[in-house]
């Protein structure tokens, strides 16, 4: 047996799946009930709640994060922001959601899920339809949101990839950014890659991308038990220069502005570069 084959093999590992599936039920038993009773106080606390819970799971299946470049943060006084960022894992959902406070977009078949559609709506979720002839209605559902102040996290390729690759970003679902919002400004957008770059401490390839990756056919319940089995992820997130829409003049100019800038820092993550780029800022 080599040592990818080992990963997430014999007792130990068992162990500590089970573990970690204790950890997460007490997680949820726990923090569900205050997140629904602070939000019918209407406790401002409750919106912070969501990033706080995506922290610990991160810290509970054992993810490393690093961070490269600036965050932008809606409490500069500039307005809401919209992050957008390939998408190859819903582990990509604690990693970024324990980084960034801002609401995730899910197409609205998320919320019928069992279980898991539950828990996105707790998490500040807006669901909107992905539907030809629905494009008005999810932008003015996600226009909405920014008006009320609260940032967003899009993952404009529709649909998880193997994390080798960027796929095509759909451009509707940038259309929020074509006009100004209450304050007059256009909503600030900002790129952003995330890939998982390591397993134990050691560099992954390809071959190692189903490990943390969940596309294609993929058993949801499958992959979350070898999730809880393996050791360490380390995943890498860059923070590309924020832009508007108004510095290309057409959102389909903007989105392959943004694909192109996150599919760089996934090639930089790929390749390495990414990790020489800290040890040379260390």
């Amino acid at each position: 047996m080599d040592y990818q084959d080992s990963v997430g093999a014999g007792s130990a590992a068992s162990v500590m799946a089970w573990l970690r599936l204790a950890g997460f039920v007490v997680l949820v038993v726990v923090l569900v009930p205050v997140l629904v009773l602070l939000r019918l106080a209407r406790q401002p606390i409750a919106e912070a709640m969501p990033q706080f819970f995506h922290g610990l799971l991160v810290r509970l299946v054992g993810i490393r994060v690093r961070v490269r470049g600036s965050m932008i943060d809606a409490r500069d006084g500039q307005g809401p922001i919209l992050y957008v960022s390939n998408h190859s894992s819903y582990l990509d959902i604690p990693v970024l959601g324990a980084v960034i406070g801002a609401y995730f977009v899910a197409k609205s078949e998320v919320a019928s899920w069992p279980f898991f559609g539950t828990m996105a709506r707790l998490q500040n979720t807006v669901f909107i339809e992905r539907r030809q002839g629905k494009a008005g209605a999810q932008r003015d559902i996600l226009r909405a949101t920014l008006e009320d102040g609260h940032s967003l996290i899009l993952f404009p390729e529709g649909t998880s990839s193997d994390g080798m690759r960027t796929l095509p970003f759909k451009s509707s679902l940038l259309a929020i950014t074509e006009q100004p919002l209450a304050n007059g400004q256009f909503v600030r957008v900002q790129p952003v890659s995330a890939l998982c770059t390591e397993i134990n401490g050691m560099p992954i390839g390809r071959s190692w991308r189903p490990f943390y990756a969940w596309f294609g056919d993929m058993t949801l319940v499958k992959h979350v038990w070898r999730v809880f089995k393996i050791g360490h992820f380390t995943i890498d997130i860059i923070f590309h220069d924020p832009v508007k829409i108004d510095d290309f003049g057409s959102r389909k100019l903007l989105a392959a502005y943004c694909q192109a800038q996150i599919a760089d820092g996934v090639d930089q993550c790929v390749t390495g570069r990414f990790k020489k780029e800290l040890a040379g800022n260390a």
